[in-house]
């Protein structure tokens, strides 16, 4: 396993990360855990700052559907990020972290009445409508609330970057955005312009997730500015600012060849630069999105070996006590991911197994094969990179609780989020008075 942010092998040999002890993280507050690395993290966030906020005046949006806790909000605001919500849940959280609403951008293919409400409300920065019927909604809730909403147009350009066919979003046929190509989108821009409590400030677009290669984003920048080009000609409108969404990839096996962020600003940023002008455009203030690329690397989940089934000349199969529930996305995705036996992190890899979950489901494996020193139960399996949709896909699947998370830092390990108990699993569950009172006479009815 490729050893990143502050993780090293101490003198024990075993793994560990923010100056804490892995081996004692699990001891003290069990497994599965999921682990944060502050300084990765807050690094991570710095990296997109310097590269497109400090050097091309720029905006950093995080993307918190990746991962959203209120200890993430107050670091995200502390490293002057901005906030991409996509439901009313992420704006809430927001919102009690008192993140600054002027900050936040609220995303969403289908937002509903009183999420658009809450919005409005709360006074967010920018509300990204993804269709017309969001448009015409969005214009007759903001008349009553007696404010004009600001707007990105979310488009869809057509560009189809090389990455996994359930997160790509930039084609034509896809869920998101307005097309471009028929004409739709153009359609939509005159409405909006003609909306009296719309004010419409700049277009967005969203290729895909996990890329690496840099030019997907150029291309994106020639489609939106020449289309940008168009609508100038056609309404004197021309945006303010332009959204690239986000989707650098990041390093999850040796397979993965993640590219630096300064890249990333130092192609896009001079690309837009370059089109506008060359179209007689003003030069829009240019936004991303990174999510992933800042809480994935971040992320470690430790786990506890049980069960080892060996069938010869077959598999060997070594099952830890989470799975699916805590990542389900090898069984979405096919994601693949490195790990290493945090208590034996120094010892020589000896054998190819595979890591089953525990969930009820043949499909509920982490990694199919992955060399490691012989593991036996009890052992601590750490898996890497799972600070991106881990956690904010977790599942409580067959009645599983949610794991706790850790802010590490320094050899300090504070708790973000408590791990789940049974009692929470049922805590909103009701059964009819009617069942209650069958049961119990059933009950007495066999004593």
């Amino acid at each position: 396993m490729k050893l990143q942010g502050t993780m090293q092998i101490n003198d024990k040999g075993h793994l560990e990360i923010g100056s804490c002890d892995t081996v004692e993280l699990a001891e003290s507050f069990g497994t599965p855990l999921y682990v944060m690395d502050e300084q990765y993290f807050r690094q991570n966030c710095r990296s997109y700052y310097r590269a497109f906020t400090e050097k091309y005046d720029g905006v950093v949006l995080y993307a918190a559907k990746t991962l959203l806790t209120l200890a993430i909000c107050h670091i995200v605001a502390e490293e002057g990020l901005s906030l991409d919500v996509v439901s009313g849940g992420e704006l809430y959280t927001a919102k009690k972290a008192r993140f600054p609403m002027e900050r936040v951008y609220f995303h969403g293919n289908n937002k509903s009445v009183a999420e658009l409400k809450l919005a409005l409300e709360y006074k967010v920065g920018r509300i990204i409508v993804d269709n017309r019927h969001e448009l015409l909604m969005l214009n007759r809730l903001a008349g009553e609330a007696g404010v004009q909403a600001k707007i990105m147009l979310r488009l869809t350009p057509g560009v189809e970057a090389h990455t996994h066919e359930y997160i790509k979003t930039g084609q034509i046929d896809s869920k998101f955005g307005i097309v471009i190509e028929n004409g739709q989108a153009m359609e939509i821009i005159k409405q909006a312009l003609a909306l009296e409590n719309i004010q419409l400030t700049g277009l967005h677009c969203h290729i895909g997730s996990q890329i690496f290669e840099m030019q997907s984003y150029t291309h994106a920048a020639e489609v939106m500015l020449a289309f940008t080009a168009l609508v100038h000609q056609e309404t004197g409108w021309q945006p303010e600012e332009m959204n690239f969404g986000g989707g650098m990839g990041i390093y999850y096996t040796s397979a993965d060849k993640p590219q630096p962020v300064i890249k990333y600003a130092d192609m896009l940023v001079p690309a837009v630069q370059t089109l506008s002008k060359s179209y007689g455009l003003s030069v829009p203030k240019v936004l991303v999105e990174p999510g992933r690329s800042i809480s994935g690397p971040a992320g470690t989940t430790l786990y506890t070996v049980g069960a080892v089934k060996d069938i010869p000349g077959i598999r060997k199969y070594v099952a830890v006590d989470g799975g699916m529930g805590d990542n389900p996305r090898p069984a979405l995705y096919q994601a693949r991911y490195e790990a290493l036996l945090a208590n034996r992190a120094a010892q020589q890899q000896k054998e190819m197994v595979s890591i089953a979950g525990k969930c009820c489901e043949s499909g509920d494996m982490l990694i199919w094969d992955i060399e490691l020193p012989a593991p036996v139960p009890g052992d601590i399996l750490a898996v890497s990179a799972t600070g991106a949709y881990n956690y904010s896909m977790s599942m409580n699947y067959n009645r599983l609780p949610r794991p706790a998370m850790v802010l590490v830092r320094d050899g300090v390990a504070d708790i973000i989020v408590t791990r789940e108990t049974y009692d929470d699993l049922i805590r909103n569950d009701l059964v009819p008075e009617r069942l209650d009172d069958r049961v119990v006479r059933i009950a007495g009815a066999v004593r």
